[in-house]
């Protein structure tokens, strides 16, 4: 069963980022608590939304996918970015990583959606086998860059522009954007 999350689900949200962290070998990169995730998924200004798989005998948690919107300039629609999707290996092989991607595909139509991406780490062929089987396209050609701690601050102490001509002049901060 296929269900949106709750803010009961937080607890095992979190859980499963650190079970996804391990798997990923960055366990130590999974720093997010309960009250920060309860705000990014519950909070006035949500900046992601997330679905919980449940075992249908047992109503056990056993996976999670957590998206948030995205826009494309060049089709001027908005698309969906798969940020998590995980099945507890208990649970794996039942059915429920393609439920919540069909689910999620499903939103994507239903919200006019004309993109659904997501990343996959190079190694992890068991997912890559499972996307490719789903008609996903492995977009070889584009490579993720990341900026974070220091050099993320260095490059923003570059910056001429004042906070208020960022966004914030409508009310928001880059928490709700």
């Amino acid at each position: 069963m296929i269900r949106p999350a709750t803010q009961d689900d937080v607890a095992d949200i979190r859980a499963m980022i650190r079970e996804l962290a391990a798997y990923e070998r960055a366990a130590d990169q999974a720093r997010a608590t309960d009250d920060q995730l309860r705000e990014a998924l519950f909070g006035d200004h949500p900046a992601a939304h997330a679905l919980i798989a449940e075992d249908d005998t047992t109503g056990d948690t056993v996976g999670y996918a957590l998206w948030f919107p995205r826009f494309s300039t060049w089709t001027g629609t908005r698309g969906m970015h798969l940020e998590d999707l995980y099945v507890r290996p208990s649970a794996r092989g039942g059915g429920h990583g393609k439920a919540l991607l069909a689910a999620l595909a499903a939103l994507c139509v239903r919200q006019g959606y004309e993109r659904f991406e997501w990343w996959v780490l190079d190694w992890n062929d068991p997912a890559i086998g499972f996307y490719k089987s789903l008609g996903a396209d492995l977009l070889k050609e584009w490579t993720v860059c990341r900026l974070t701690g220091e050099p993320l601050t260095r490059l923003a102490a570059q910056s001429e522009v004042s906070g208020t001509s960022l966004g914030e002049t409508r009310g928001e901060d880059a928490r709700t954007r």
